[in-house]
């Protein structure tokens, strides 16, 4: 499969792009070179493999969440620079 400099000058306006011809020559053959190694990994049998979504078996960062007690109003409200006791007293925004 081969992508044309038509192909490419079309795609580079659709992505709002200004390429010289020299750049719009380099990139197809880039993108040439891309689908050159795209056909050759297709050319291999990998009906034995399983399927994958990433390539390294990656753990979330995240901890699971676990219920606890929460704050009451006065410890919420302890280094609020402005409070009335019940809420936060913030500059008006509007």
């Amino acid at each position: 499969m081969k992508i044309s400099p038509s192909e490419v000058a079309h795609v580079a306006v659709l992505a709002r792009l200004r390429l010289s011809e020299e750049m719009s020559q380099k990139l197809t053959g880039q993108l040439n070179d891309i689908l050159t190694a795209m056909d050759k990994l297709a050319e291999l049998d990998t009906s034995g493999v399983p399927g994958t979504n990433h390539a390294l078996e990656l753990n979330g960062a995240m901890r699971p969440d676990q219920a606890r007690p929460c704050l009451g109003h006065g410890q919420a409200l302890a280094n609020a620079p402005d409070s009335d006791g019940q809420s936060f007293i913030v500059p008006r925004v509007i």
